[in-house]
Order: structure tokens, then sequence, then C-alpha cells
């Protein structure tokens, strides 16, 4: 359980932290810099974050003194152990998954040659914002 997300001032973010772009795309933190106050006394952040789902790059500006917000990521191993109709069968001690659609881009291509080669493959599920 718990909430999607959190809020952290923007002040606070390092690079290769986790930020929300537009409060619904998860991003991980390329690039943090701030810029001088300006007249009205505020210093302004400029987060550079990539989408950790599609890549897309996002830019974010805000005041450093303000909140942004943070989503909570999940990450977790499961062992491969079976593909079928474009679905990852995953293991997890005894619990069974099998929601997780095999990538569509070479990691895809590189997991399904790799199983049907027979070789025992653990892949890495990241959840955030109810995606995975």
């Amino acid at each position: 359980g718990g909430s999607l997300f959190y809020p952290l001032a923007a002040g606070q973010i390092k690079k290769g932290a986790y930020v929300l772009a537009k409060d619904k795309f998860p991003c991980k933190c390329i690039d943090y810099s701030t810029s001088k106050t300006g007249k009205h006394g505020h210093a302004k952040a400029k987060i550079i974050a990539i989408d950790i789902f599609t890549g897309t790059r996002h830019e974010i500006l805000c005041p450093t003194s303000h909140n942004i917000n943070v989503p909570n990521v999940t990450r977790k191993d499961y062992l491969v152990t079976n593909i079928e109709d474009g679905y990852l069968t995953l293991l997890d001690g005894n619990t069974e998954k099998t929601d997780v659609k095999v990538p569509s881009d070479e990691i895809g291509e590189q997991i399904t040659s790799d199983f049907e080669n027979g070789k025992d493959l653990l892949v890495t599920v990241i959840g955030a914002m109810n995606q995975q």
C-alpha cells in the first residue's frame, strides 16, 4: 500500500532521484541545476528527467522552495519461468506473476532468445504510479 507519491522540496532533489513530471510521469532525474535568486527572491530549480517507462525526456522548472511530487518506486527481482502470448511468467519464491508483458525492444528480444536457449533469467520489475 501507501500512497503513489509524496512531496519533497524541489531544492532537495538530487541527480539519480525519482521525480513525477506533470504529476503523472515517473521519471529519473539525470540533470539538476539551480538559478540564482531573481528580483522576486526565489531560486529556481531546473530538473531534467527521463521517464522510467518510456524514456521520454521531461524538463521541470520550479522554485527550489516549492514541493515537487516524488513517486514511490518499487523494484523486485523475478525468475522467468515461461513466455507465452507476449507475457512473461515470473516467479518470486512461491508467488507466480503473469501480468508483465515482454518488452517490445531489444531487451525483450534478448529475454526471449535467452529463455529459448535454456538460460536461467532474472528480471527486475520496476513499478510506479500503478504501472510496471
